[in-house]
């Protein structure tokens, strides 16, 4: 489904990203994980149409992406979140959705767009009422929300960037079943940017390990969390959690 080569991102003298290749098949969770600074929202707003490529080639279904403007990226099929969610505190819950549902994959229509954004609504289980408020929303509401918009554009690729930050230890359990249960309810294929190394590691089909710029590991969440390239990546932040996952996987 996406095909990526070789993709670089500079920043005057720096290089953010430095020749990146990878692939995600139709219908997985890709794990995307690395330290701070480490490339993966460059990479994510490269995919997304934010930034531009320095160098390299983004292929989805066969088509070239680099160099596309946002919402054609949209069009094309990918839709994204952020990790902070702002929605438009003057719309309602449902608004907010049916917004990002009207720029999605040719809905330029209120009907289709109302009805994309009760599917997504529902699917992360936020009230469907035309008139709920967002103010009433914490912090794992507005990440459902954030999701919802996300949702509601159709995407065939959903870029889900760190959807448990902010969040307690149930709420972060309860929102990685809720990308799984979406993949595998809807067929959506996610790339999936956390930190959380050892809730992503049970959800994840495959990960991808980013430092410096540069990919250091790829494969199976067991592979990956037992990689010594990883663990010395994250020795004395998350090594607890990547051993522990390395464990788990092993079962």
């Amino acid at each position: 489904m996406l095909v990526v080569e070789g993709l670089v991102k500079r920043f005057g003298g720096f290089t953010a990203v430095g020749g990146v290749s990878f692939k995600v098949d139709q219908g997985e969770i890709l794990g995307l994980i690395g330290p701070n600074g480490s490339g993966k929202s460059t990479i994510f707003n490269m995919l997304s149409g934010t930034l531009p490529p320095s160098a390299g080639s983004i292929k989805f279904e066969g088509v070239e992406l680099a160099g596309l403007a946002p919402h054609r990226i949209i069009n094309r099929g990918i839709g994204r979140t952020f990790q902070i969610p702002r929605p438009f505190r003057r719309l309602s819950i449902f608004e907010n959705a049916a917004l990002a549902g009207y720029f999605g994959q040719g809905r330029h229509s209120r009907a289709k767009a109302d009805e994309a954004a009760e599917r997504a609504l529902a699917l992360v289980g936020l009230p469907t009422d035309r008139h709920a408020s967002v103010d009433g929303l914490g912090a794992a509401g507005l990440k459902k929300l954030e999701l919802a918009k996300a949702l509601a554009t159709g995407p065939k690729l959903l870029l889900a960037d760190e959807s448990l930050g902010g969040l307690d230890d149930k709420e972060m359990e309860q929102a990685a079943d809720m990308l799984r249960r979406i993949r595998d309810e809807t067929g959506v294929t996610i790339i999936w940017v956390e930190h959380i190394m050892g809730v992503l590691m049970r959800v994840v089909d495959r990960v991808m390990v980013l430092d410096h710029g540069e990919k250091i590991s790829e494969g199976l969440p067991s592979h990956v969390a037992s990689d010594p390239r990883v663990i010395e990546v994250y020795l004395g932040t998350d090594a607890d959690a990547t051993q522990a996952a390395a464990a788990e996987n092993r079962r």
